[in-house]
């Protein structure tokens, strides 16, 4: 994973994620098949979209990082990406999504401004 374009996302930094003005953040597990799907996804992704969007990942399984962000947002199932825009959640997505998928999303509800 590109380490310098995917930030490390935790209870100290979900805010600085979900009020930008375009976001990406991946919530995710250890020993998950989709979540290491998402890995590639976002290390592809994040190139092409530098300074257009800021991507993070959300280490769930790490004791203590994340107790704030589970009580603030209900997770089903693990991947799950939230995309932000101008500070405000405009799209969930649950499971593993493909690259292409996830682009198109992030250009017709991030980026369609």
């Amino acid at each position: 994973m590109s380490d310098d374009l995917i930030g490390n996302v935790t209870d100290a930094t979900i805010d600085e994620y979900a009020t930008s003005a375009a976001a990406v953040v991946v919530f995710g597990i250890a020993n998950c098949d989709g979540c290491a799907l998402m890995d590639g996804v976002m290390a592809e992704l994040a190139p092409k979209l530098k300074g257009r969007v800021r991507f993070g990942k959300a280490k769930m399984h790490v004791p203590g990082a994340c107790r704030e962000i589970k009580k603030r947002y209900f997770f089903e199932t693990y991947p799950t990406t939230h995309l932000y825009a101008q500070g405000k959640l405009v799209e969930r997505k649950e499971g593993a999504v493909e690259a292409a998928e996830l682009e198109r999303a992030i250009e017709t509800l991030i980026l369609k401004n």
